[in-house]
């Protein structure tokens, strides 16, 4: 069994790495003005994927930090997933063509379900979807819009479309350091096929050893945010317990 995977996240906004609490822009904390050094750093400490998203993107539907994107894929080897502003198939092939690993499709996974599927047909296993809930709901438009669809709903349309994995956000966990929605989390990655990246409230170690436990095995992983950035989490120490556990 492979060990389920770290990812360490970089968000971007302004061109600098920053965390939200609760996808609130106006909330955001700069950890580094050099997202290519902070990559460089995650893959230094040994993690296998780096998630990145482009925050201004998110909100205006297009890329907004593309600089910072490529400066991050020029610095780095190991393989990156990039979301936030990807609502289009130019968009997507460009990223692709730059060498990010993976687009994350999400607001226009809600909006253009047809579009999903013609990228993850055109571009297979480099497209996942991203589904962001608020109290069991799908957040479009940054978060900034909750809808009337269910998260596991949106992930059963895309059973048969070839969707790499469904990165699944609790919003009101993210950035909040109150640890992951577990239950919903995994309750999703029993009810579909595609593979499962927990994120949003990752907090500590104790979060780490419940990623080892025998119903956490379903999920392809998990991202850590703020809880890298302010050292609650070793990452040698966590990478460790995670291999260990596979």
């Amino acid at each position: 069994m492979e060990a389920v995977i770290l990812f360490p996240a970089i968000d971007l906004k302004e061109g600098r790495c920053v965390r939200l609490k609760q996808g609130d822009m106006a909330q955001a904390t700069i950890f580094n003005d050099d997202p290519a050094a902070q990559a460089a750093t995650f893959e230094a400490q040994g993690f296998q994927w780096l998630h990145v998203v482009d925050l201004d993107g998110a909100f205006a539907g297009k890329p907004m930090n593309a600089a910072a994107v490529e400066a991050i894929l020029k610095r780095v080897a190991f393989p990156v997933q990039l979301g936030g502003g990807i609502r289009d198939m130019k968009t997507v092939a460009g990223w692709l063509d730059k060498g990010i690993a993976r687009v994350i499709i999400g607001t226009a996974a809600v909006r253009d379900p047809g579009f999903v599927r013609e990228a993850a047909k055109a571009f297979p296993g480099k497209v996942a979807v991203g589904i962001d809930a608020r109290d069991g709901f799908v957040a479009v438009e940054g978060w900034a819009e909750t809808s009337t669809l269910a998260a596991a709903d949106l992930g059963k349309r895309f059973e048969d479309a070839g969707v790499a994995a469904i990165v699944y956000t609790d919003i009101a966990r993210d950035g909040m350091l109150q640890g992951i929605n577990w239950d919903g989390t995994i309750a999703l990655a029993k009810a579909v096929s595609i593979p499962v990246i927990a994120s949003g409230g990752l907090a500590s170690m104790a979060d780490i050893e419940r990623l080892c436990a025998d119903d956490a095995a379903i999920l392809e992983g998990a991202i850590t945010g703020r809880a890298l950035y302010d050292g609650r989490i070793d990452p040698t120490a966590a990478l460790d317990r995670l291999a260990r556990a596979a």
